[in-house]
């Protein structure tokens, strides 16, 4: 079992790993459903209109709940990030390896998520405002809460990583434990000649469904929703001034 993601093919001297495909594909496929879902509008909709806007609906009454009136300033962004977290999450229901399970996928969004927060606070409160809040309540904690803030990006994009890719490893060792149980099974009672020949992989047989529910559907809506909860949550904050 590889830990990190495997190199597709390479452009010149430029690897190409299976992450960053994988990042193609569902963006790709984010982009047909919503032309799809778009296409042609509806009075009353159906299909993918229907389910367009029952996810577009939640999005902005979820953003609109955590930031009130600039909801439909960051809604859009919010809801691009937890379809393509999610999406990318659940890839291991199809036997692929998940694109938020390499940090090189986590930590350039959690970059962007850094980004946000700190320009739409220096644009709430103005540079001067800014620094008197890092400031806060005494000079001296300025460099430590810089330090702090910069450390944000890389634990946002360390707790979806890390759980993402212990999901991965657990359920290549439950698959492994399964075949070598099956493997033993098959040797005890079976013809050596057949056991040689091929391994029926009968602890494979609906014991993992549970793990895969919940590793693979469960977890990684979980995960895409924490991050763009702790998203909105940070941006707000930068946006409004600590009350001295």
């Amino acid at each position: 079992m590889e830990l990190g993601p495997r190199i597709i093919f390479r452009i010149g001297s430029v690897p190409i790993s299976e992450t960053v495909c994988w990042c193609l594909i569902v963006s790709i496929a984010i982009l047909i459903f919503a032309f799809l879902a778009t296409r042609k509008m509806q009075t009353v909709p159906h299909g993918a209109q229907l389910l367009g806007e029952m996810l577009v609906g939640f999005v902005y009454k979820m953003v609109k709940d955590v930031m009130g009136d600039v909801s439909e300033k960051f809604a859009p962004y919010c809801g691009t990030l937890i379809v393509f977290l999610g999406l990318g999450s659940m890839l291991g229901l199809l036997d692929l390896r998940p694109t938020t399970s390499d940090l090189n996928c986590t930590f350039p969004l959690a970059l962007v998520t850094f980004v946000l927060i700190h320009y739409n606070a220096v644009k709430a409160q103005t540079a001067k405002g800014y620094i008197k809040e890092l400031s806060s309540p005494y000079p001296f904690m300025l460099p430590l809460n810089i330090i702090s803030d910069s450390m944000f990006p890389v634990t946002l994009a360390c707790r979806l990583f890390g759980n993402i890719l212990a999901g991965v490893i657990l359920m290549g060792l439950v698959y492994s434990g399964l075949h070598t149980a099956s493997a033993a099974l098959v040797n005890a009672f079976a013809d050596p000649d057949i056991a040689r020949e091929a391994v029926i992989p009968f602890f494979q047989i609906g014991w993992p469904l549970i793990l895969n529910f919940w590793f693979d559907m469960f977890e990684p809506i979980l995960q895409a929703y924490i991050f763009v909860m702790l998203t909105m949550v940070f941006i707000d904050n930068g946006r409004h001034p600590v009350e001295s």
